[in-house]
Formats: structure tokens, sequence, C-alpha cells
């Protein structure tokens, strides 16, 4: 299953509508120049960039083993709208969020998932477990499951604390082989009984070739830092190998999830 080159449209922020202030990042829903919603991640928000990196290229991967994901885009705020807004830190955050930022389309009428309420397949958990331990994505808990039901199906929202490894840069190869520890903290841990299957059928696709067409989607702005030398090319490569060196140690995490789903950890 090879992978396209993920088209990212671009649209153009006319209305801030609201923020979402349980989000720590200060999301907001707004309303673009295509007529449809979006919550926006902000890159001038605390964790910057890496925050919409990482959520660009989790989303994407998401998207790509069949999973459901909402469309993102890239969504262009324009410098005038800090100046009418009257809460200080919005407006600050408007401020320093000029230019291109990562919208994700608005699921109007959806439901948070609570698992009490709502039922997952065997497959379905076990693939999405298999993700987030590979991707160390430590935000899929009970408190905040990061899943939303739309239309009866579930659909998979906010990846960026996943690639936590990009926040201490410089000892980005230690994190390739760690064990993944708060998958014991997986709201859908239960039913993931399926994680080996999954682990062959996902294992493999984790090539240079496929992670390089989902890398050269994300903004070259998006990865050059000040204080950081490395081209956004080099960047680029950071994150495919230690994607594709990740899945070739999926036994690392394997191992932790069964050993997490009989409480031994």
């Amino acid at each position: 299953m090879n992978i396209q080159k993920p088209e990212i449209r671009n649209v153009e922020i006319v209305r801030y509508v609201m923020p979402f202030r349980e989000g720590g990042s200060l999301p907001a829903l707004v309303d673009a120049d295509d007529d449809f919603s979006y919550v926006i991640k902000f890159r001038g928000a605390g964790q910057g960039k890496r925050v919409l990196v990482a959520e660009l290229i989790v989303g994407e991967i998401t998207r790509w083993l069949g999973l459901r994901m909402p469309e993102m885009v890239f969504a262009e705020l324009h410098e005038a709208f800090g100046r009418t807004e009257p809460d200080e830190e919005i407006q600050d955050l408007l401020k320093f969020s000029v230019g291109k930022n990562l919208g994700v389309h608005y699921l109007n009428g959806a439901i948070t998932f609570d698992p009490n309420v709502e039922q997952v397949s065997e497959e379905e958990a076990s693939k999405i477990v298999w993700l987030d331990a590979l991707t160390m994505n430590v935000d899929r808990t009970v408190r905040n499951t990061n899943m939303l039901v739309w239309h009866h199906e579930l659909w998979l929202i906010d990846h960026g604390a996943s690639l936590y490894f990009h926040h201490n840069w410089d000892h980005w190869e230690d994190q390739v082989a760690k064990p993944f520890v708060q998958i014991k903290d997986h709201v859908l841990l239960r039913y993931a009984t399926q994680v080996q299957q999954v682990d062959q059928q996902f294992r493999d696709l984790f090539t240079e070739d496929n992670l390089w067409k989902i890398l050269s989607a994300v903004p070259d702005e998006w990865l050059e830092e000040t204080g950081r030398t490395a081209s956004a090319d080099e960047v680029r490569q950071v994150y495919v190998t230690f994607l594709v060196q990740r899945a070739k140690q999926s036994a690392v995490f394997l191992k932790q999830i069964e050993q997490a789903r009989e409480g031994r950890i």
C-alpha cells in the first residue's frame, strides 16, 4: 500500500468564531473563505510550530492507514485579525500567528467518544493503539480521548502531542527504541487484542519513500527554527528516519502493549 503525496488545500481565515479554552494551546473555531469551519492550531501558541508538524505528519499517517481523520488545510491568518480582539491573550496569540497555520475540518454535531457508551471493534482499536504507540501519542486517555463520534463513525483528532522527541531535538535518536510507558493509560487498550496482526499489516509500510511523501507536505517555514542549523530537508530526514526505525523495532512497544493489557506494568 504505497502512499500518494498529500494534497493539502490552502484557505484564508475570514472570521474568528471562538476559542476552545480547554486546549492547552488555545485552538479556535474559525470560518474560512471556502465556506467551511475549521479548528485552528496556531503557530504562535506555546509549543510553537512543532505541534503543527506533529499534527500534520500523524494526521496524514492516520488517513494513509485507513483510519478516519478530518481533512486538514493550511489556514492563512492576516495581520488585521489581532487588532480588534478584546481579549489580550487571544490578541497576542493572533499577532504571533500571522501566516500559515493548520486547520482541521470542524465536524459539526460530533460528540466526544465515551468508552462507556460507544463501541469500537477490536481491529480498529488495535490499529489506533499500534499507531499511538509508534508515534508516542500521550494524549488518548479516558480524561481526554481525542476521538469523536460523527455519523456513527469514529474519528481521530488532535495528534499534536505525538512525536514528542522533537522537543528534545539533539537527543532524538535515544527515543527510537524507547518503551512507551504511557500506553498503559490508552483509552482503547482493553480492546486492542489484535496488535500483533496489525503490526504485520502496517510495519513494512513505513519506508523512506512513503514517509518522505508525507514529510514533503510539511511547509519549510514550520521546520526551520531560530537556533537550529539544520535545513528543512535535514529536519524532514530526522522525522523519516525516526519513524522508519521505530517501525522496524516495533517489538519494543508491542511487548509493552501486551504487558499493559495483562496489568504487568
